[in-house]
């Protein structure tokens, strides 16, 4: 399984400018929430821009959400991320003279499939308004120091 924190970051992004609209929207200032580096942060926003995700102007530190964030799904952050995502991955490299090795990559694309559209349907069912309402739960809930 692929494991990238593009994912996490562009719905870092997304939140940041949606929940902090009057702050610095700089890809500095979202580096440091992100813990990232800014040439990552303008990457991932240029996705998002493409995606339609976001509207941006050329020279200005000010991004918005291009619609509602109840209308923006983990789906389609994922997708703008990685237009043909693959969640989970197999190993090209296996010995076809073996009962195993010769047969398990289809018998895994089969069941691989299943899961990728499965997930993908739940990811669509989230809405980045859900996310953005859940970490306002948890901030509120976080206790001070």
């Amino acid at each position: 399984m692929k494991s990238s924190h593009k994912l996490s970051d562009a719905v870092h992004i997304l939140t940041y400018i949606e929940l902090l609209p009057n702050d610095d929207l700089s890809s500095a200032a979202i580096a440091r929430s992100v813990e990232s580096n800014p040439s990552l942060i303008r990457r991932l926003m240029s996705q998002l821009t493409q995606a339609g995700l976001l509207t941006t102007q050329a020279g200005k530190a000010t991004p918005k959400l291009s619609r509602p964030a109840a209308t923006i799904s983990l789906r389609d952050v994922l997708h703008a991320i990685d237009p043909a995502p693959q969640l989970l991955s197999i190993d090209d490299k296996t010995n076809p003279q073996c009962l195993v090795g010769g047969n398990i990559q289809q018998t895994l694309n089969d069941v691989y499939e299943e899961v990728q559209t499965a997930a993908e349907a739940k990811m669509a069912s989230i809405s980045l308004q859900s996310i953005i309402d859940e970490l306002l739960v948890h901030a509120a809930n976080k206790p001070t120091d």
